[in-house]
């Protein structure tokens, strides 16, 4: 496994407050597809069905933060901007195999000059959309076509805020300063005019999911944002991700320790479209976290991409299986 993670020299200054706190990674882990360091059998995903299928519209932000998984900035063009053709195909090939969301991430996809004509595609082919954005400048731009997609489609449309934390003090620690006001606000234009809504938030060390959703519950109050914080789906808590830190690696044995069943792990039901830059043509990557691995690239359509995931990445073990989580609505 090849690390990817560098730190934009664009990210705001200092440690994230969301650094996992572990040792370094050690160099004999996640470097087999089939066997642990321990020489176990690796644990292994098969795809039960594509229930949701992510379009990555770019890895252009208007942000730089100081830990992005994708490495997202204001120059960063690793992954270059799908476009509406590439993405039509795939979009087909969904459709043909029943899927039901399609997500979009970047990124900052309100970047990507096509990705309006991209979504309004999706909600008419008559998927569920889910929009992942920080809610700033480049959404603001598209007031218009925004309000004209909820009013036909109603709730089919949703678009997941990020919002790292519930106070300013860490969110603009990760995001940089004059980041929380504009995110705010775009929020609550989002909320005062109907739209579905959720928030992706991120867990602070030291504190409990009890604690974040109490303290978010306070922020959405306070700014009169119409999102149960209670609710997992409306305000979504991410663990923390560092690919060079520590972690256990996934065994077939785990399934049963854990008491997890496989097919409730994300790349069970989900894949992920990107363009690489210098390839001709996008590729299906295994999931929204690791578009840069070629051990997760699945082919050039989605019936290619159906093959088994072997969990041979840091973020399976620690987003996924240990973590509970996934990037799906």
């Amino acid at each position: 496994m090849t690390s990817t993670r560098t730190r934009s020299r664009n990210a705001p200054q200092g440690a994230s407050p969301f650094a996992v706190e572990a040792g370094e990674l050690a160099p004999d882990k996640f470097s087999d597809p089939d066997w642990t360091a321990k020489g176990e059998p690796r644990a292994s995903v098969s795809l039960t069905g594509l229930d949701t299928l992510w379009l990555n519209t770019g890895t252009l932000c208007n942000l730089a933060c100081a830990s992005c998984y994708i490495e997202s900035s204001p120059t960063n063009d690793a992954l270059i901007y799908l476009s509406h053709a590439h993405a039509a195909r795939f979009l087909g090939e969904a459709q043909a195999l029943g899927t039901r969301e399609i997500g979009f991430t970047g990124g900052e996809p309100f970047m990507n000059p096509d990705f309006v004509p991209m979504l309004q595609d999706t909600l008419e082919r008559g998927f569920e959309a889910l929009v992942l954005s920080n809610a700033m400048k480049p959404m603001r731009r598209h007031e218009a076509a925004l309000l004209q997609m909820r009013e036909q489609f109603g709730d089919r449309l949703t678009i997941r805020v990020s919002l790292d934390h519930h106070t300013q003090a860490v969110h603009e620690a990760e995001r940089g300063p004059r980041s929380w006001d504009i995110a705010i606000d775009g929020l609550r234009w989002l909320s005062e005019n109907g739209f579905s809504i959720a928030v992706a938030g991120r867990m602070l060390l030291g504190e409990s999911e009890a604690d974040e959703r109490v303290g978010y519950a306070r922020l959405f109050a306070r700014h009169d944002l119409a999102i149960d914080a209670a609710d997992p789906m409306q305000l979504v808590l991410f663990p923390e991700m560092d690919e060079d830190k520590d972690i256990a690696e996934i065994t077939t044995a785990c399934w049963q320790i854990l008491g997890q069943d496989p097919a409730d792990i994300m790349c069970a039901n989900s894949r992920m479209v990107v363009h690489r830059k210098g390839e001709a043509e996008p590729r299906v990557a295994a999931c929204t976290l690791i578009p840069y691995d070629p051990g997760f690239d699945m082919g050039a359509t989605l019936d290619e991409a159906s093959s088994e995931v072997k969990l041979n990445h840091p973020h399976c073990a620690r987003f996924c299986v240990l973590g509970g989580a996934s990037c799906s609505a």
